[in-house]
């Protein structure tokens, strides 16, 4: 599982320790962003599902679709990512069992 820092905003709130990555066991780009300092919640968390977002353009578009941004993805980064999830993954055990859906 890949972790990158990145600032994420929605116009009036910013967090400059937004977390985006590719989560390996899930197949999927995740983003993470605003928790709430009581309960630790997120007010943005896409990716938590199996193939949810699985390219790094859907996960973007899902968060404009929300009215976030994405600030300071570096080049490396997107390389890095997309070297991550690169090939297709054959199905967990417990995909295969039916376990995991």
């Amino acid at each position: 599982m890949s972790r990158y820092t990145v600032q994420i905003t929605n116009g009036t709130t910013t967090d400059e320790e937004g977390t985006i990555g590719y989560d390996r066991p899930l197949r999927t780009f995740f983003l993470q962003a605003l928790p709430d300092p009581e309960t630790d919640e997120c007010a943005l968390w896409l990716g938590a599902f199996l193939e949810e977002y699985p390219t790094l353009e859907s996960i973007i578009g899902a968060a404009r679709a929300r009215g976030y941004e994405v600030r300071g993805l570096t080049r490396e980064m997107m390389l890095a990512m997309l070297k991550e999830a690169g090939p297709r993954h054959p199905p967990s055990l417990g995909e295969r069992l039916g376990i995991v859906l």
